[in-house]
């Protein structure tokens, strides 16, 4: 099997590497296998130069798992420069392999004072919700780390994502290990959302 990172460093030369399927294809198996140094910093690099929200995302899941380098800044920095919930989750996931509690706690604060104000600019936000409460997610930091801060922002998610209506709920969540998971097929997630518009 040929070198996955030596094959990213080839590919990530070339100009759209980004929205090449094999590229992509290939950045998702770093999920997947034991990262060295060498390769954290590649992919730590990539994370700083990459525009789009997929690679970043897909980098900052495999490099969660690299618990023996120590990548506390890099999650810092993470947490601070993304601006999707699930994504600065991601983040924290990350952070809490290094952090006392109390440094979780603050960036905590943030993510919750976020989290509550997402109803008031987008009440259907199941998408964000169901990243956030899944197995990948919230309920891992409260099982691993049982910090009051995390109970904290699942119970409030878990109100805000109970407020929806049952339409925007259980189409799709992640698995432990980050991959996405279809619950429903498109086709029936389509036609349950569009069935609660036209009742609206």
């Amino acid at each position: 099997m040929p070198d996955i990172i030596e094959e990213l460093k080839k590919m990530s030369q070339k100009k759209g590497f980004e929205n090449k399927v094999n590229f992509q294809q290939l950045l998702e198996k770093c999920k997947t296998i034991a990262l060295s140094s060498a390769d954290v910093e590649f992919l730590t690099e990539l994370y700083s130069l990459a525009k789009k929200l997929y690679i970043r995302n897909t980098i900052m899941i495999a490099l969660v798992f690299c618990e023996d380098i120590d990548l506390k800044d890099f999650f810092f920095k993470a947490f601070k420069k993304e601006r999707y919930l699930d994504m600065r989750l991601t983040a924290i996931r990350g952070y809490a392999n290094y952090a006392t509690e109390k440094e979780v706690e603050k960036l905590m604060s943030k993510f919750i004072e976020i989290l509550m104000k997402r109803p008031e600019n987008t009440p259907y936000n199941y998408q964000e919700y169901e990243l956030i409460r899944s197995a990948f997610g919230l309920p891992y930091l409260v099982n691993r780390f049982g910090y009051a801060c995390f109970i904290q922002a699942y119970a409030q998610e878990e109100k805000q994502y109970n407020t929806m209506p049952d339409a925007f709920k259980g189409h799709f969540t992640i698995d432990e290990k980050g991959n996405p998971v279809q619950l429903r097929s498109l086709e029936e997630t389509t036609k349950m959302i569009d069935e609660f518009w036209g009742r609206v």
